[in-house]
C-alpha cells in the first residue's frame, strides 16, 4: 500500500540515517538494522563535530545533554539536539538535529528525524518519528502486543505481516500526537496528521487528517 511507504511518510533529507532506508519499501523494515547502522555511521563522523563518549555513543558538540540524562550505546545525538533532565536512552537510538528528548522520556531502538519533539514523560520504542513530529506529554508507543504475537500492520482491507514481535509506531512528518495518547503496536500515522489527546490508536491513520477517536477520522480542512 503506497500510503505506508517510506516515500509517502518521510522526508529523508531530514535525517542522518537516510541511507538506511535505501531499497526499503516500508519503514519498519529498518528496525532490526538500526544498531549495526549506528556502529557503521558513528565510525565515520567527524571528531570536530561529534564527541565519542563511552562505548559507541557519538554526541554532537553542539548538542545539549543534561548531566542527569543516561545514554546507553549505540547511539547518535545530532547537532543542536537537546537531551533533558533524567532522559533515558537505552540504546539503538538516533536523535536528529534540533530534536528534543525531554525529562523522564525513554527511547529504545528508534530513529527520530530532525526537529522531532518527545519532551515530557514519553516512551518511544521500536519506532520511527518523522521530521518535526511531536508527541504530547505522557503519550507513548506500545511496542509489544498483549498476546505476544507478531505484529500485523492493518490498513483498510490490507494486512501486512511484519514478522516482528516488537514494533511500536511509524509517525510521518509533522504528526502531532495529543497528550496521554497510546499508539498501539503496528500503528502507522500519515504525515501532517493530528491525534486528539487521550486517544488509543491502532492500525493506519491517513495523512492530512484529524483522529478524534476510533472510527472517527476526518480530513483536515484546506487553508
Amino acid at each position: 500500500m503506497k500510503a505506508l511507504t517510506v516515500q509517502e511518510l518521510y522526508t529523508l533529507e531530514e535525517t542522518i540515517a537516510a541511507t538506511l532506508f535505501d531499497g526499503v519499501t516500508y519503514p519498519w523494515e529498518v528496525l532490526p538494522r538500526i544498531s549495526a547502522f549506528i556502529l557503521e555511521l558513528g565510525a565515520t563522523l567527524s571528531p570536530e563535530e561529534y564527541e565519542r563518549r563511552g562505548e559507541n555513543i557519538w554526541i554532537a558538540r553542539s548538542a545539549k545533554v543534561a548531566p542527569t540524562a543516561f545514554i546507553n550505546g549505540p547511539a547518535i545525538i545530532g547537532k543542536d539536539a537537546e537531551v533533558r533532565h533524567c532522559a533515558f536512552i537505552r540504546g539503538n537510538a538516533i536523535v536528529g538535529e534540533g530534536a528534543v528528548v525531554g525529562n523522564s522520556t525513554e527511547l529504545k531502538n528508534v530513529i527520530l528525524f530532525n526537529k522531532v519533539q518527545v519532551p515530557h514523560y514519553n516512551y518511544v520504542g521500536d519506532s520511527i518519528l518523522g521530521y518535526k513530529a511531536h508527541m504530547g506529554a505522557g503519550s507513548i508507543t506500545s511496542n509489544v502486543k498483549s498476546d505476544k504475537k507478531l505484529v500485523v500492520v492493518k490498513a483498510l482491507d490490507e494486512r501486512i505481516e511484519t514478522g516482528m514481535k516488537k514494533f511500536g509506531a511509524m509517525l510521518g512528518d509533522e504528526v502531532e500526537v495529543g497528550c496521554g495518547s497510546v499508539l498501539n503496536p503496528g500503528t502507522v500515522i500519515g504525515a501532517h496528521t493530528n491525534i486528539y489527546p487521550l486517544s488509543s490508536v491502532r492500525g493506519f491513520v491517513p495523512g492530512g487528517s484529524i483522529y478524534k477517536k476510533q472510527g472517527e477520522i476526518v480530513e483536515k480542512a484546506e487553508d
